[in-house]
């Protein structure tokens, strides 16, 4: 009998049935002298029993502030210990953090604080060259009044904003501040509103960074997390004790779930080597701290590679992480396990809709395997691969990725339609990504369907083209996009970053291809770039080439 495309996974540790806050006050009851978190910058070094203790006097802290249990609370911060007491005191208080990216301006904070109606914001005062303060003043010039709650025109649900560092701003209150005014009866107001939350709960709002239309606000629960945060951290092999370097941003799952919420179900440290992405700051929190886990996606384990001091840090306590966020070039893989020491490195694949992880290599996979594939399903997971109409189709044959089961989101916040549209009837999340499971369920993912290119009739995949370019010995990075054609209705487009010091051009990389793959997939277009449009996840922006290529070629064509 001929297999289909589904696999389910039907092995592993039984799901966790608790809240994310229940966790933490049990994991600081059994290892409360367990080191939980560490940031350089910060000179932080603190415990479990710490993390507790500073969590549950920020979330009392808040419910002085008239918040309550279901309230939605921003955060707008890059990386800091004051990040991570948030996420668990709000989870310990019952309400929703929502998350929000530290690159957004004025128009896209507004849209998220108005998108869920947030009642609160935790905000940093800067971030690199941008003044945090000043945009939120032309957002609330309300806030220059004073007063302790705040009353804004364009954010009517918004009533306090929390800064953070020691500095006074009008009308904000200074972080450190909110855990002290908590009083015991706010104390014993945390510790009833936390045995009344129940695990399917929302716990976190992420808005989804879509190529069209305002992100979406992905509302995730205490049972999607913590046990996705579980799982990722048993493939990835984290061990109690273990110090999981996580330079990713915590905004994302892949920092506050995969990092912190799988250190937390293993026991295990968490180490902030920066703010924001550094790859000096994180080759020195490596071999400072001796952490044996790095998380990452593709473009940072490139700039780490490249680093020119590289070879001068001392990465022996690496054994293994988790390289994901995006595509993962097989050559950047094989050079990250040989000259990182990370021989155990996994590729794990997901979205935000799914909490994230869906699939998972194992650290004993064949490396043919774990570089080309993103491994096999996650326990207690569905995947079908279904066509055009829906309908699943057989092993090795390409179509949309569905995934089903305990990571699925709870839907889009205050929006039905487009819920509708994502998970099916059945309770199937729509993933968008063309995809393929072989016989033994391990899955590659080929592309998005928005991004396949048809070019004269010809089904073309960009992610095997860029794949072979990356066996090119001078291409350090590189990104496929089409364009459209007269004649062909699309034409290849490969943006390549050359490797520091060599020269290389366009008819040089055209060449390379020639005779090697087929004609109709040889980049018509090369666009030699130091770098490509991404998202502060990394996620490259596919859909900004495009239209700076569409830009260029219609420039160039001859007129009349």
């Amino acid at each position: 009998m001929a297999l289909g495309s589904y696999v389910h996974g039907n092995s592993g540790a039984p799901l966790i049935g608790a809240t994310i806050g229940d966790f933490l006050k049990a994991v600081a009851a059994s290892h409360s002298a367990q080191e939980a978190l560490i940031v350089s910058e910060q000179d932080v070094r603190w415990t479990y029993a710490e993390l507790l203790r500073r969590s549950d006097a920020f979330a009392a802290g808040l419910l002085s502030l008239g918040l309550r249990p279901s309230d939605r609370v921003g955060i707008w911060a890059p990386n800091c210990a004051e990040w991570t007491v948030a996420q668990f005191a709000t989870a310990r208080a019952g309400l929703i953090l929502v998350t929000i990216n530290p690159a957004y301006r004025t128009s896209e904070l507004e849209h998220a604080l108005k998108a869920v109606e947030c009642r609160a914001l935790i905000a940093a005062t800067r971030f690199r060259s941008t003044d945090y303060i000043a945009m939120l003043r032309e957002l609330t010039p309300e806030l220059n009044a004073g007063a302790e709650e705040l009353v804004s025109v364009r954010l009517p649900a918004l009533r306090r904003v929390i800064t953070l560092g020691d500095s006074v701003h009008a009308g904000c209150i200074p972080f450190a501040a909110v855990a002290a005014r908590a009083t015991q009866a706010d104390r014993a107001a945390l510790e009833k509103a936390a045995a009344d939350i129940q695990m399917d709960d929302p716990v976190n709002i992420q808005f989804t960074s879509g190529t069209t239309g305002l992100p979406k606000g992905a509302t995730l629960s205490h049972h999607n997390l913590l046990n996705n945060g579980f799982f990722v951290g048993e493939a990835a092999g984290i061990k109690a004790g273990s110090r999981v370097c996580i330079p990713v941003p915590l905004y994302h799952c892949f920092g506050m779930v995969m990092g912190n919420l799988g250190c937390l179900t293993h026991m295990a440290t968490m180490v902030y080597p920066s703010e924001s992405f550094n790859p000096s700051s994180t080759l020195r929190a490596i071999e400072q701290f001796r952490c044996d886990v790095l998380y990452g996606v593709p473009t940072m384990f490139i700039a780490i590679l490249n680093q020119e001091d590289f070879a001068n840090y001392d990465l022996s306590s690496l054994r293994r992480g988790i390289m994901a966020g995006a595509p993962c070039p097989i050559e950047v893989m094989k050079e990250v396990a040989s000259k990182m020491n990370m021989g155990e490195i996994t590729i794990a694949y997901g979205m935000t809709e799914t909490s994230p992880v869906s699939f998972q290599s194992s650290r004993d996979d064949p490396l043919e395997l774990r570089v080309s594939t993103v491994g096999r399903i996650q326990p207690h997971l569905e995947v079908k691969i279904v066509d055009a109409l829906g309908k699943v189709i057989p092993r090795g044959e390409p179509g949309e990725l569905c995934t089903r089961g305990y990571s699925v989101m709870l839907g889009y916040w205050n929006d039905e339609k487009r819920t509708r549209d994502a998970i099916d009837a059945a309770g199937w999340m729509h993933t968008g990504d063309l995809a393929t499971i072989d016989d033994d369920g391990y899955c590659r993912i080929v592309g998005r369907i928005k991004d396949m290119v048809i070019r004269g009739g010809e089904n073309v995949y960009p992610r095997e083209i860029e794949e072979f370019l990356y066996t090119h010995p001078e291409i350090q990075d590189v990104q496929v996009i089409g364009v459209p054609d007269p004649k062909y209705g699309e034409e290849i487009c490969a943006w390549v970053v050359p490797k520091r010091g060599v020269d290389l051009d366009a008819e040089g990389v055209r060449a390379f291809c020639k005779e090697r793959i087929a004609h109709y997939k040889v980049p018509r277009y090369v666009r030699m770039v130091e770098g490509f449009p991404t998202t502060v996840t990394g996620k490259v922006q596919k859909f900004a080439m495009r239209e700076v290529m569409i830009e260029e070629l219609n420039r160039d064509k001859p007129s009349g």
